[in-house]
């Protein structure tokens, strides 16, 4: 199992930006696939963005394509999430994931977590 710890998060005013980290430890990243999600107050948490372990392939929500842009470096065991023209509707806690094997947008399919990492836009 891997480990995750989130950074990065704090407030923004809307329209600016923010990159999350997420640093793993443990087993090799690179078989990992790496995924995003965010719990907004009283909302279920909810998909972001995924990579997989290679970084080949890459998944959006639809309400954060063109906004966000999550990668990789697998030497440092980091994934990112780079989040531009930030709305007060992205304020949320913000969790990466890790899933051996093939990524996927499902948050049920991944098993390990981070703590999460407070994002909040303000209007």
């Amino acid at each position: 199992q891997v480990q995750l710890v989130e950074s990065g998060g704090g407030l923004v005013q809307a329209g600016g930006s923010l990159r999350l980290s997420c640093a793993a430890s443990g087993r090799t990243f690179s078989i990992y696939g790496m995924g995003w999600f965010r719990q907004a107050p009283g909302k279920e948490r909810d998909f972001v963005a995924a990579i997989s372990g290679g970084g080949g392939t890459i998944y959006y929500a639809d309400s954060v394509k063109g906004r966000f842009t999550i990668s990789r470096d697998n030497v440092k065991k980091t994934v990112y999430l780079q989040m531009n023209s930030l709305k007060p509707e992205d304020t949320a806690v913000y969790y990466c994931a890790a899933r051996a094997g093939i990524v996927t947008m499902t948050q049920g399919d991944f098993g390990s977590w981070g703590q999460g990492t407070q994002v909040t836009v303000s209007s």
